[in-house]
């Protein structure tokens, strides 16, 4: 990860996922530097250049959409302009995430400052500055079909720029746009040909959710690999179906990584192995046994995903496009690369997670456990123990399979027929993120699972089977974090919230990689 205190420069030589997360998450400053100044200046020079010509240019002396048949004279377009802003700052509903925006806005920047949209330097600044005062223009979930560019998302970010509506400061509390920018010492923008239409016409609200859910999916699956060790262990299961020779007569690289990571947190067991002691078994179960060729498609469905994002974070999307000395119109704003890969990823998260909640559930019955008591209780019957636990993780895993159902197949006309296939693809990235949610979730009901089921292992210690280091090393810091074990049943909920911020911010993982160091 990028250090967030050194500030991100932009160039038109391209900018790196680390990059779109440390400005958006952690609150990096951007720069412009010379070269991108220089390469706005070209391009604007462009632009006013075929400003003063007498043929139609869109974007720049026409309407917009279906109305781009209209020819607009110079003494409108400033307010042709100012209109579109306003115009398509049309989204209702619940207010998107401060990290969002701040990715929607830094990309957006990003393609300005490539030389490619004809918008002023000047502009550029502004938006730089409004992203290092920690202004957070109001965006709403619902308004962008993810075709001619996240359009409301975006107008809303340029509506800012203008000292209209409303923003975020620094301080989390929202106020008049206008006054935020007065506050930081910050001039609006006068908008002038073609900005304002190259302010809105981007895939990147898009692509910023896209490049955060990979570094936080990347994250997770390094944790569902750790737990799914660890129920391979409290099962007694064997750890021989992970070695490396196996993995290579298939070799797909996410198989191989998972099943690294789990070997690596099974060193030194004295569990696994001994799945024909009690209740004689040839093989574990699928869910068990297949869990790094379920885990590894996730991975290299993510691998597939973020070459794609890297691909659009190399790319200048607007429209119309300045190309040398002219102005081209495109089709490059559709949203369809970004909205498939993200639909890939619900589904991989989806099963991901499926995958899990049946290790739980594994886990809970008495007649599959090997030796563990029903539900993991501590007085079963008088005790109900994980039973409800896992109908919570059910019931995710239930919300994740309809969110799987991708967005990307539909498509609704817009713009009186001229706009008539859209990609969806920012639905596609926002039920992403509710998916990313609900799969931390359900890793952390299998992470009270196994925790507790290693825990009731304990008799077996008598015969020198414990843990590993590692197995042991999570099971201790997931009680120092609050992860209560075995026991008599408590109010469970605020076990299962402990677990969850335990995953969500790489404890687990941190734990397991104290013994066995960095995982992939």
């Amino acid at each position: 990860m990028r250090n967030a205190a050194a500030p991100v420069p932009l160039s038109t030589s391209g900018t790196t996922p680390a990059d779109v997360v440390a400005v958006a998450r952690h609150g990096a400053r951007v720069e412009l530097t010379e070269s991108a100044r220089a390469a706005m200046a070209a391009a604007r020079r462009v632009v006013d250049d075929l400003a003063a010509r007498p043929e139609p240019v869109y974007g720049v002396s026409t309407g917009f959409g279906a109305l781009a048949v209209r020819h607009i004279d110079a003494d409108l377009r400033a307010r042709l302009q100012r209109n579109i802003v306003r115009s398509h700052a049309a989204g209702m509903g619940p207010r998107v995430e401060r990290e969002v925006v701040r990715a929607l806005m830094f990309l957006r920047l990003r393609t300005v400052a490539s030389g490619h949209t004809g918008v002023r330097p000047e502009v550029a600044e502004t938006m730089a500055a409004v992203l290092n005062a920690g202004i957070t223009p109001v965006v709403h979930e619902h308004g962008s079909l993810g075709c001619s560019g996240d359009l409301a998302p975006l107008a809303h970010c340029a509506l800012t720029l203008l000292g209209e509506g409303e923003a975020e400061g620094p301080d989390g509390v929202l106020a008049p746009a206008g006054e935020l920018l007065a506050r930081h010492g910050i001039a609006p923008v006068e908008l002038r040909e073609k900005e304002g239409l190259a302010l809105l016409n981007g895939t990147d609200g898009m692509l910023g959710m896209l490049l955060l859910a990979g570094a936080d999916l990347a994250r997770i699956l390094t944790a569902a690999d750790v737990t799914a060790a660890l129920t391979l262990e409290a099962l007694l299961g064997t750890d021989r179906v992970l070695a490396p020779e196996l993995q290579a007569v298939r070799p797909h690289p996410g198989q191989a990584a998972s099943a690294d990571n789990m070997l690596r947190v099974l060193a030194g067991s004295g569990l696994t192995g001994h799945h024909q002691d009690e209740a004689p078994r040839v093989q574990d179960a699928y869910s068990v046994r297949c869990a790094p060729q379920v885990a590894g498609a996730g991975r290299d469905t993510l691998a597939h995903a973020m070459a794609v994002a890297e691909r659009e974070l190399a790319a200048a999307v607007d429209n119309p496009v300045v190309i040398g000395d002219r102005v081209e119109s495109n089709g490059n704003f559709h949203g369809a690369p970004l909205g498939y890969v993200l639909d890939f990823l619900a589904i991989a998260v989806a099963d991901l997670a499926s995958i899990a909640e049946r290790r739980t559930d594994r886990l809970l019955d008495r007649n599959r456990s090997h030796g563990l008591p029903p539900f993991l209780a501590a007085d079963p019957g008088v005790d109900s123990g994980l039973m409800i636990a896992q109908y919570t993780q059910a019931a995710l895993v239930s919300e994740l399979k309809r969110l799987a159902a991708p967005a990307s197949v539909d498509s609704i006309p817009s713009s009186a027929m001229q706009e008539d296939h859209v990609s969806m693809g920012w639905s596609a990235a926002r039920k992403l993120r509710t998916a990313l949610d609900g799969l931390t979730r359900v890793v952390a009901v299998e992470l009270c699972a196994a925790t507790r089921a290693l825990e009731l292992r304990a008799p077996l210690a008598e015969r020198g089977l414990l843990p590993g280091p590692a197995g042991r090393a999570v099971l201790a810091a997931a009680r120092a974090a609050g992860v209560a074990g075995a026991g008599e049943d408590r109010f469970l909920a605020p076990d299962l919230a402990a677990a969850e911020e335990f995953v969500r911010s790489g404890g687990l993982v941190a734990a397991a990689e104290s013994v066995t160091g960095p995982l992939a």
